[in-house]
């Protein structure tokens, strides 16, 4: 007996050994994205009207000077489905971490049975058969899961991270609601503009018709003039038509923004056109944009939660120890249930050890992986475009100011030129195709000016939600490429 256990104890360490080198090993996975340090990217410079502190406020249409347009915002933030969908995602990702949490708890149920049963012959020891037998059970069973190596928590702060997300997207798209109204209501603006230029032109229109009336009858232009004067008041009156139309189409989209039907347009009353108003831009953009950004903070969130899923799964590679207890009574006999010879009870650990599964382990671990790649591109990008969004948006104000005021110039001098020929046309010395000319270019004028200004109000408005409309992270983010 003592010469054998020498023997034993080298197989033993073999045998170990052996089981160790089996084991299924999250050797040779990694992760390959590379976050972007947003302090290393240079931001829009070309603008001279930075700031240290600014930023657009929560509120920042209130800027505008429009209540009606801050009661259709408050409208269209309580009943548009596109924010009531990003509510319910972000009540999901919620019970996601109240889930997560479960299962790092202990667990604790009671179970009752009752089984009546009829045996067979060959089940009956006396080989008869039919014999009935009722049993009673009533047990309280618990377990407990010990997470040894942050695996459950680790899984536990993923879902807590994307829950985070998702709150971030509820913010998100609080933002994007707010800027598509005021875009769908400056639309509508620009649309009853349009309309009201197309009326002033049929009223010219047809004012040059009774001159050009008055200047036939007198002998000073012939019918075939006549002619092109009554063309032009039926293509000023299709040009009504049309802008019509394009009011109705405007009311439409707006009202299908605030959660409304299309019947609910002709409901809105007619917004007044938003004053231009000069958005004065934050200086250090790029370090201070990863707070302002709704989606890049929800895309930071994602990192990290990716992050965390990698540690979850490579915890499913190390041995880990459940508790499982079991206490009860079982009887065949009711007046028996609850007597000593009834009782029962049963607790022991169990450890648990992946050897060889395939390799499931691994093709988790390196989708986890891939995963975090994905999220990190998905964040480069996200920064990446905003700086982008950034930069288009200073360029693009200040070409359309430039652009206004030439238009304004332009518009002035066409004016001015109509009047003049209007003038020498009522008093017989004017050209007729002079008035015609002079009356269209006042009129492509005008159109240009109104649609000049109504794209600067959509650019100020895009600018500021590309500055992040107020919104600024709750909480700093501790996720650092891995």
């Amino acid at each position: 007996m003592m010469s054998t256990m020498p023997l034993r104890t080298p197989l033993s360490l073999m045998f170990s050994a052996l089981l160790l080198a089996a084991c299924a090993s999250p050797q040779g996975l990694h992760t390959q994205g590379q976050a972007l340090d947003s302090a290393s990217l240079q931001g829009p410079t070309f603008s001279d009207k930075l700031s240290p502190a600014t930023w657009p406020a929560h509120d920042w249409w209130n800027s505008l000077g429009d209540p009606q347009l801050d009661g259709l915002i408050a409208a269209a933030l309580r009943s548009n489905p596109d924010l009531q969908v990003a509510n319910a995602r972000a009540r999901q990702a919620s019970a996601a971490v109240l889930a997560a949490d479960a299962q790092r708890q202990p667990t604790l149920g009671i179970e009752a049975g009752v089984t009546r049963s009829r045996a067979a012959r060959v089940d009956d020891p006396s080989g008869q058969g039919r014999r009935y037998g009722t049993l009673r059970s009533l047990s309280l069973q618990g377990g407990y899961h010990f997470d040894l190596w942050g695996g459950d928590r680790a899984a536990w702060e993923a879902a807590l991270g994307r829950a985070r997300a998702s709150e971030v997207d509820r913010q998100g798209a609080r933002l994007t609601l707010a800027a598509e109204v005021t875009r769908a209501y400056n639309d509508l603006g620009l649309a009853y503009a349009t309309q009201d230029l197309a009326e002033q032109d049929l009223k010219r229109t047809r004012d040059m018709l009774v001159l050009a009336r008055s200047r036939v009858e007198a002998g000073l232009d012939s019918d075939y003039q006549l002619q092109q004067t009554q063309s032009l008041e039926a293509a000023a009156e299709a040009s009504l038509t049309a802008a019509t139309r394009q009011v109705d189409s405007a009311r439409i989209r707006l009202a299908v923004i605030l959660g409304q039907g299309p019947d609910g347009g002709a409901r809105l009353p007619r917004p007044q056109l938003i004053a231009p108003s000069a958005v004065s831009l934050p200086s250090h953009v790029p370090a201070e944009l990863i707070g302002r950004r709704p989606d890049l903070v929800a895309a930071r969130w994602r990192v990290e939660a990716a992050s965390r899923d990698i540690e979850a799964s490579k915890a499913d590679f190390y041995p880990n120890l459940n508790l499982s207890l079991a206490v009860g009574s079982k009887s065949l006999l009711g007046d028996a249930m609850f007597g000593g010879a009834s009782r029962f009870f049963s607790i022991g650990p169990a450890l648990s050890l992946p050897i060889f599964d395939g390799g499931a382990r691994r093709a988790a671990l390196a989708g986890r992986n891939a995963d975090y790649d994905v999220a990190v591109a998905q964040y480069n990008q996200t920064l990446l475009g905003a700086l982008g969004d950034i930069g288009d948006g200073i360029s693009r104000i200040h070409s359309l100011e430039q652009q206004i005021e030439q238009q304004q110039r332009a518009r002035d001098i066409a004016r001015s030129s109509y009047d003049t020929a209007m003038q020498r046309y009522a008093d017989g010395i004017g050209n007729h195709l002079d008035a015609l000319s002079v009356e269209q270019q006042l009129l492509q004028s005008e159109r240009q000016l109104a649609s000049l200004q109504a794209e600067r109000i959509d650019a100020s408005v895009l600018l500021m939600q590309a500055l992040g409309g107020g919104f600024e992270a709750a909480a700093p983010l501790s996720t650092s490429a891995r």
